[in-house]
């Protein structure tokens, strides 16, 4: 028997005469890409009332991309240290269409980590945290965390006014750390003030050292999410195996996924069009802070939280105290799936459930009360 007759015959996306196929029949010799299709037409993805929160986690990897282009652009021109902001205002006001690629590198920070907060709260939720997904769950976590150094690191590089102050204040947040906290803030800044050594280091954390560690680790939380599929809730899971539906990867749920991509790209084309990212004057460390100062959207709830406790007890213990409870709330967070680890409900699910719930309530509340206090120091 030949081996031809039975070996299945591989997809092909492309009518074999026309010059696509010729092509992709070349490529596909040599990097056997059609074993790629197969494997993507046999993968199956659930597909429920609650499919659309599958979405987000590629919506995340979307705008990391456009991050990265964007950011590559931005630096043949971006001078990092005493001339960093005059460099910003060349590439705003000098550079033919520097001013929508850093507006488009802007805007999308932050649509990237508001689709990453979504994701992660969506996952929570649908308990992805579960046996065998803990290391997905936790490698999500550490990316979460990374994308917030991205935009804490990347805030200060215009080094304007906002910037300047809004970093001066998250960076003397660790001074409450009793012992290590003055020592910790003075080797992020290079010394007891912000100024150049401060900008460089965080160039560094911005485009080295911070891709460095995100890119593999998104990798390995991507084999992890192809290696278990996504997972289900749970008024899925008590459905039969039977009536569950499920739609293959390829072509159905990636022509989504891509349509998702789209409208993510339109929104960040109109956002950066029609809302250019503003550029201040520039840092001067002798000229008093903005009365208005404040965190990116980001840090506005750990911003307040901190600020709420210091009210209530007073000195630099409440402070402490705050960060305190900040970070246990973070480390309850990470390790939820040694908490909730089964796969069906129960007493732990529902708790598990209430505290989610809880962490999201006072994410929500204390950034709006973040902000509906800005207008009251004016």
């Amino acid at each position: 028997m030949e081996n031809s007759s039975s070996a299945a015959p591989k997809p092909a996306p492309f009518r074999p005469d026309s010059v696509a196929g010729r092509l992709y029949g070349w490529v596909d010799e040599r990097l056997d890409v059609g074993s790629l299709l197969a494997l993507g037409m046999k993968k199956r993805v659930p597909e429920h009332q609650h499919s659309f929160w599958y979405y987000w986690g590629g919506i995340t990897l979307f705008f990391f991309l456009v991050m990265c282009f964007s950011g590559v652009l931005l630096l043949l021109y971006y001078r990092p240290g005493e001339s960093s902001h005059e460099s910003v205002r060349q590439i705003t006001y000098d550079v033919k269409f520097g001013w929508l690629i850093r507006s488009a590198h802007s805007w999308g920070a932050t649509l990237m980590i508001a689709s990453a907060f979504v994701h992660m709260f969506s996952a929570y939720f649908m308990k992805a945290y579960r046996k065998p997904r803990e290391f997905g769950w936790w490698s999500g976590v550490v990316l979460f965390v990374l994308l917030l150094v991205f935009g804490f690191s990347g805030y200060l590089l215009p080094m304007d006014e906002l910037s300047y102050f809004a970093t001066k204040v998250g960076l003397a947040i660790p001074q409450v750390i009793p012992g290590l906290g003055p020592w910790i803030s003075d080797m992020i800044r290079g010394g007891p003030e912000i100024g150049s050594y401060t900008v460089s280091r965080f160039f560094a954390l911005h485009v080295v050292i911070l891709p460095a560690l995100f890119v593999p680790l998104m990798v390995f939380h991507l084999v992890l999410v192809q290696k278990h599929g996504m997972s289900i809730p749970e008024s899925e899971e008590k459905k039969p195996i039977a009536e569950r539906r499920t739609v293959p990867f390829f072509p159905n749920f990636a022509m989504k996924d891509l349509a998702m991509w789209l409208i993510a790209l339109n929104v960040l084309a109109l956002l950066a069009a029609l809302f250019p990212w503003g550029l201040g004057d520039a840092a001067d460390a002798l000229k008093p802070a903005p009365l208005d100062i404040h965190p990116e959207w980001y840090f506005m709830s750990s911003f307040e939280t901190l600020k709420l406790f210091g009210q209530f007890i007073s000195g630099e213990f409440g402070e402490f105290f705050g960060l305190f409870v900040f970070t246990l709330g973070l480390v309850l967070w990470t390790l939820i799936p040694l908490f909730d680890g089964e796969s069906k409900a129960g007493v732990r699910g529902r708790l598990a459930t209430y505290f989610g719930l809880l962490v999201l309530a006072i994410l929500v509340v204390t950034t709006i009360i973040g902000y509906a206090v800005l207008p009251a120091v004016h």
